[in-house]
């Protein structure tokens, strides 16, 4: 046998070794649980659940974003937002409803209901706070014994555009209370809750009946549970509240009396500015709700109601950060979290932050300012929006427990 036989023969020999390697790598691969991984042919669909306050500006961006048929290794992305109240996504992922696969799961071997759930698995999260996605990644993590949403590293989590709670105050009634009894805070909104001698008592007119406060349900807002955290958070003056505040029977019976004053809170709107924008005073006089929502229906309430709310800022600030999550388990494919992280930057662009602006969200990028021609924060100077308002005192993220805590306390109390 000639040499440049004995040549060739060995790099048969070695090329087949090579594939047979490759294939029980595979193999191992697969009975070890990793990743779903596929050859990427046609559109990658990337689904996102978006928190309602930001679900105008985001789909916006995404019709935007599909139009310009933005691609990743040769495929085009088609994003799909998805509305949902962020304590409703927490509860579906606690219960598991998306259908995560378990932690032993053979991925060469879906099930048809597997393969069925994952198909509209979501690929992202944009919550109204890190908290969050924080407390899912704590019931994941017991679940299958890994983390599936992050804080670092190229997949953490983002913040894409800022928000926070303000008062908001028809102003004819936030005239009459400043006169009255000065700054609007949760102590003066509590005593004109529950004077007894209503409106006139307060500086008011007559016909202003009672003072009625406004703030979203927190059974279909977390907007609202964030209104009783920042509550709590200016009776004790402080920035972390715990179970044992919240639970505090003196507190709870202020809170009572604060709450009492809401106009049919129980089965009320999940889009409180909204209300006052379309049923005007009847909805309430004033209330703490998030700023963006705010100014997205100032226009609108000053053009029915001919007069515009007054916004004030708590000395005890929540802010709302709207994180871009992604999931980070084997049920959506690298491909699909690559292009949401395409969308994240997208969303993150000089020229889409202008529009979470124009939607009355403060930007996260540090090259767009909210102080633009025609944006609201311009626009609405005079009614005491401000450009910059100081995170001193912001409140810190609620836990589990808190949450648990205030939802149980509302629905004996509040939500019957």
């Amino acid at each position: 046998m000639n040499r440049t036989r004995v040549i060739f023969i060995v790099i048969i020999v070695a090329a087949l070794a090579l594939v047979g390697v490759a294939a029980l790598l595979r193999t191992l691969n697969s009975q070890a649980g990793g990743p779903l991984v596929a050859e990427q042919r046609g559109p990658i669909q990337v689904r996102v659940l978006t928190a309602l306050p930001v679900y105008d500006w985001v789909s916006q961006a995404a019709r935007q974003f599909n139009a310009e048929q933005h691609t990743l290794d040769g495929n085009v992305i088609q994003v799909e937002i998805i509305a949902m109240d962020g304590l409703s996504a927490l509860g579906k992922f606690d219960r598991d409803e998306f259908g995560a696969l378990p932690a032993d799961v053979d991925l060469q071997n879906l099930s048809d209901q597997q393969k069925a759930a994952l198909a509209r698995f979501p690929t992202a999260w944009i919550p109204d706070s890190r908290y969050l996605p924080e407390l899912a990644n704590v019931a994941y993590k017991e679940r299958l014994g890994r983390d599936i949403f992050l804080t670092d590293g190229e997949y953490r989590a983002r913040p894409i555009a800022l928000s926070l709670f303000a008062w908001g105050l028809y102003q004819s009634r936030a005239d009459a209370l400043k006169a009255k009894v000065g700054d609007i805070d949760w102590q003066v909104i509590h005593d004109a809750a529950i004077n007894p001698g209503g409106w006139p008592a307060l500086g008011g007119k007559p016909d202003w009946g009672f003072f009625k406060l406004v703030v979203p349900n927190p059974r279909k807002n977390v907007g609202g549970l964030a209104a009783m955290v920042a509550a709590a958070g200016e009776y004790y003056g402080k920035t972390s509240i715990g179970t044992a505040e919240v639970t505090d029977p003196a507190f709870q019976r202020w809170l009572g009396e604060l709450m009492g004053s809401t106009t049919d809170l129980g089965g009320g709107s999940a889009y409180t500015a909204e209300d006052f924008a379309l049923f005007g005073y009847s909805a309430g006089d004033g209330g703490q709700l998030l700023e963006a929502d705010l100014l997205k229906n100032m226009e609108g309430i000053q053009t029915r109601w001919g007069e515009a709310l007054e916004i004030f800022y708590p000395t005890y600030v929540t802010w709302f950060d709207f994180p871009f999550t992604i999931w980070m388990g084997p049920e959506t494919s690298a491909v699909e979290k690559n292009a949401a992280l395409a969308f994240q930057s997208y969303l993150l662009s000089p020229e889409v932050q202008a529009q979470a602006v124009g939607a009355g969200l403060r930007p996260v990028n540090a090259a767009v300012s909210v102080d633009q021609p025609n944006s609201p924060f311009t626009r609405w100077a005079s009614q005491g929006v401000a450009p910059i308002v100081s995170r001193t005192d912001a409140m810190r993220s609620p836990d589990r427990d808190v949450l648990l805590a205030l939802l149980r306390w509302f629905d004996l109390n509040v939500g019957r």
